[in-house]
């Protein structure tokens, strides 16, 4: 599969990246741990090769699974991307939560660290983001993250935080039906060439099968993030393979059974 920059960054991301919130278990049913390996497996046997998850994917199992599920396969094959939570943001617990990620993830670096939401979120302490960034610009120059990335973030708070650093990616809700991005966040990332890895973006029980998607997607800033998953509450479209042209985009779908 092909790949395409991060950001501004040398990293290189397939269009197409696996997302894992259903591997942590928590929050779902039907999940076996067996078959979220299998599934990640797959993935990269198919040619997708960037996988994202978060600490707080089932306070850390997800990350559990992905080092299981990658045993054996060369690091520099895959991209990893993890998440901070909200509750994490003063700069002690950045660089605590960055070390358990990478303990649980097996690796001595985090191709993508971002910031899962903004402070304040979901009733967490409000950190200064100069505080949390500075923390982040620290992991990175010791090399133990590549890359900086936030999520959840709206176009103000995006523009606060790449005063203190550069941000590579922005990963938001997109999809047919939450399209606020496209008015709020996306012409900063296309003026600064910021990637954006749009999480969700077909709602569940929604099929793409029966419509090709029409959104307004930009050339060369969106990545969709597929999580394959297997639910009892939803069906399992078929994989997205539409052409989308140049644009790299990332999109939530679930694992067949």
């Amino acid at each position: 599969m092909e790949t395409r920059a991060l950001g501004r960054s040398d990293i290189q991301i397939t269009p197409i990246l696996l997302g894992t919130w259903q591997a942590g278990k928590r929050m779902w049913v039907g999940i076996e741990d067996e078959e979220s390996i299998h599934a990640i497996r797959a993935a990269v046997d198919a040619g997708i090769t960037t996988i994202d998850t978060a600490e707080v994917y089932g306070d850390g199992h997800s990350e559990r699974i992905i080092a299981k599920a990658l045993n054996g396969i060369p690091r520099d094959r895959v991209v990893l991307a993890t998440k901070v939570f909200a509750n994490h943001l003063k700069a002690d617990q950045v660089r605590q939560a960055c070390d358990r990620s990478l303990s649980n993830l097996h690796t001595d670096y985090i191709d993508l660290y971002q910031i899962h939401w903004p402070a304040g979120s979901f009733k967490s302490e409000v950190v200064p983001i100069e505080e949390t960034m500075s923390a982040l610009n620290q992991l990175q120059a010791a090399g133990k993250i590549r890359a900086i990335g936030v999520s959840n973030f709206s176009r103000p708070q995006l523009e606060e935080a790449a005063q203190y650093g550069r941000i590579e990616s922005l990963q938001p809700p997109y999809s047919l039906f939450w399209r606020h991005v496209e008015q709020d966040a996306m012409p900063y990332c296309m003026e600064q060439q910021i990637s954006i890895l749009a999480y969700s973006p077909w709602p569940r029980d929604y099929s793409p099968a029966s419509s090709a998607p029409a959104m307004n997607l930009r050339k060369g800033i969106i990545v969709l993030k597929i999580s394959f998953f297997r639910g009892k509450t939803t069906n399992a479209p078929r994989l997205p393979w539409t052409n989308y042209g140049p644009s790299p985009i990332a999109t939530t779908v679930p694992w067949p059974s």
